[in-house]
């Protein structure tokens, strides 16, 4: 169902990407002259000289994790599609369980977001902080295998649904469109590295907020055909009685009483559990953000982010279904197939019966915008650990920070021919990317809990870690294949392995098995560790009494002396630096006040979870509730309420909180320009 004509869909692929990174390339300029971050540096480079304010993490954290929970398919993985899907499929309840499902992942991220940067504030991978708490290949190879496998499904999930995206809205060949995607986004990220990444991020998710915000409008209070919650509300009663939903209260798309909106909802939370947790783009996120916000950053952007799903699907998703009997209609008078409705062609069905070719246009920019903000997230992450796991500590131990930077770059490159190259090896296969989404619980939930605790907790085990993963996908997949076989008499298929129960089953396993072990072990065999290794690692200081230690340490070599031991040059740095005390304490003050941020983190984040998964919806499916007319106003009403919560938290929080620096750096463009002269106390900490 192509709305739109090929040239569109070049001219977005292309035309966007390059305009992006043109822009981009202006802002590294002024970053460059006006700042005093240089991305010619390894820190800035991957990982924004871990100086990032909480509200840019935020809306990284939203850009980025966009792609996810708003991109399950039983046909193709297309970025903020299946969340209309599933409103589509399920009524009210799927865009609940999206949003939430996927919501509270981040919120908890925030946990392990503190205690990274207590326990490893200089760490640039979270690998790198596995690979110093246990010396040795097996536990850092074995938690690299998750994480790579994670970017990979990711990876490919992003091209070949956004590639399909662009294929089904313009006619654009999918190859092509794999290809031609990651183009714009290895420019501005090879350029600019994590803070470009971050800013992109941005601009990316002020630009979704206002199409949503748009389509709401719309479709709420100035369409012709739907125009108010009320007509809404008629139009899907109406529905209900043509075709009620098989396994909803009353058949009804008014309810939260869905049993495969249920079920569906368990495999989300499961599932993107790994999709955070595994994934170094989200720890990177954590490591460039300044240490006394790193919580903050992540629950703004959790809570922000659920906006999204829920009121883009809480109004394409439903209009799709209420606009059906009218003319306007893309498909008129024929209802959409279960064929497009797997494809995520609700949302742009609805927004062309609204809008026209620019409703089209709309959705398209939209989903274009999604998935290069988590491809440029997946590039910066995996050239971080490619850089950090892999050339650093095995190929070249004494790498110089221009080698290194170098291996960064070649990185990112060759990923983004990588992550084209994959788009189009499963769009030949055929391979379904809802089964593969659903699937990547089952080989990814294993590492969940052995991750975090290797990071978090102090009597975590290492071979109990390691045990606690691979036995965790064996389970999954045990569990899996035995509940397919014995659900279809033996018949084991792609179709058969794709129901709910075998998903549900092999996801649990999966992630359950794998954290009994992790948790058991380290109760019953605890090491204790202090973290005291993982605090130190690339503890590097600009201060004076560093910069002796390290001309103490290169003067012994250059002498053919013996080295002086580390401890003894800190030390030794220390009795002639007088600010040395200073900067322990102000360490000491600021591992004190990130554990208060953890235990903050702590009590909200599984706060919300307890409300968002528990309290709200459990007693409106207990209940077999149907809202009626007031009550669906009112629930349409929360969901354009949090989009305004969500636009101010990621659009305009973040403005506001680098007002000063925006404004020093404007002044010194303006006094830049007009032959004022730029002087070294201008360069602005932005």
């Amino acid at each position: 169902m192509a709305i739109l004509s090929q040239g569109v869909g070049y001219a977005v692929v292309l035309g966007i990407g390059l305009f992006f990174s043109a822009f981009m390339v202006g802002l590294t300029w002024i970053q460059n002259r006006y700042t005093r971050y240089k991305p010619t540096t390894a820190a800035e480079f991957t990982s924004a000289s871990h100086s990032v304010k909480p509200g840019l993490i935020a809306s990284g954290i939203v850009s980025a994790w966009t792609w996810a929970a708003v991109s399950y398919s039983s046909q193709t993985l297309i970025p903020l599609l299946q969340s209309s899907a599933v409103a589509y499929k399920f009524g009210i309840s799927g865009p609940w369980w999206y949003g939430a499902g996927a919501t509270v992942q981040i919120l908890l991220f925030a946990q392990n977001a503190a205690k990274l940067k207590i326990n490893a504030p200089h760490a640039h991978t979270f690998l790198e902080v596995i690979r110093c708490r246990w010396p040795g290949k097996a536990a850092h190879f074995t938690m690299g295998f998750f994480a790579f496998a994670t970017n990979i499904i990711v990876s490919s999930m992003l091209m070949t649904g956004g590639s399909a995206t662009v294929t089904d809205l313009t006619g654009v060949p999918t190859p092509a469109a794999c290809m031609l995607i990651p183009v714009g986004v290895v420019i501005y990220v090879l350029i600019g590295g994590m803070r470009a990444s971050l800013v992109a991020d941005y601009i990316h998710t002020a630009f979704l907020f206002a199409i949503i915000l748009t389509f709401s409008f719309v479709t709420y209070a100035t369409s012709q055909y739907i125009g108010s919650p009320g007509k809404m509300y008629e139009l899907l009663q109406q529905a209900a009685k043509d075709h009620p939903i098989s396994g909803n209260a009353g058949g009804s798309y008014l309810t939260m009483r869905s049993k495969s909106g249920l079920i569906f909802g368990v495999l989300n939370i499961v599932g993107n559990f790994a999709t955070v947790y595994n994934d170094q783009a989200y720890w990177q996120r954590a490591i460039a953000s300044e240490p006394v916000s790193t919580t903050t950053g992540f629950l703004i952007g959790g809570s922000a982010w659920i906006a999204i799903p829920l009121g883009f699907a809480t109004t394409l998703g439903l209009a799709a279904v209420a606009l059906e009997k009218f003319p306007v209609y893309p498909n008129y008078p024929n209802l959409l197939t279960p064929g497009q409705v797997g494809a995520g062609l609700p949302a742009p069905t609805a927004a062309a019966a609204l809008l026209g070719k620019g409703g089209g246009a709309l959705m398209l920019v939209l989903l274009f915008l999604a998935v290069t903000s988590a491809a440029s997230a997946e590039l910066v992450a995996v050239s971080s650990i490619v850089t950090y796991d892999i050339y650093v500590p095995y190929i070249n131990p004494k790498a110089t920070e221009k080698q290194i930077l170098w291996v960064d770059h070649v990185s990112i490159v060759a990923y983004g021919i990588i992550m084209g190259i994959l788009g189009v090896i499963f769009f030949y296969v055929g391979i379904s990317m809802g089964w593969l989404y659903e699937f990547m619980g089952v080989v990814l939930g294993a590492a969940v809990c052995p991750i975090a605790f290797s990071i978090m907790s102090s009597k975590a085990n290492k071979w109990g870690c390691i045990a606690g993963a691979w036995c965790g996908l064996a389970a999954g997949i045990i569990a899996w294949l035995v509940t397919t076989s014995t659900l279809n008499g033996g018949a084991i298929t792609i179709d058969t392995t794709f129901q709910d129960y075998p998903m549900l089953a092999g996801n649990l396993a999966s992630i359950g098995v794998g954290g009994i072990i992790t948790v058991v072990s380290a109760y019953m065999w605890p090491e204790n560790f202090d973290f005291e290794s993982t605090r130190a690692l690339h503890a590097h200081s600009e201060s004076p009494a560093e910069e002796a230690a390290e001309a103490a340490e290169e003067g012994s070599e250059k002498d053919g002396k013996d080295e002086v031991p580390p401890v003894a040059l800190k030390s030794a740095a220390a009795s002639v630096d007088p600010l040395a005390d200073i900067a322990l304490s102000d360490e000491s003050a600021q591992r004190a006040g990130l554990e208060r941020a953890y235990k903050i983190a702590v009590w909200v984040s599984v706060g919300l979870f307890v409300l968002l998964i528990l309290v709200i919806p459990l007693p409106l499916f207990f209940s077999s509730y149907i809202f009626p007319e007031k009550g669906f106003t009112a629930w349409v009403a929360i969901c354009i309420a949090w989009i305004f919560y969500g636009s101010i938290a990621v659009v305009l929080y973040p403005i506001f909180e680098s007002r000063h620096a925006l404004k020093e750096i404007f002044g010194a463009i303006v006094r830049d320009a007009f032959g004022g002269g730029l002087r070294s106390a201008q360069k602005v900490d932005a």
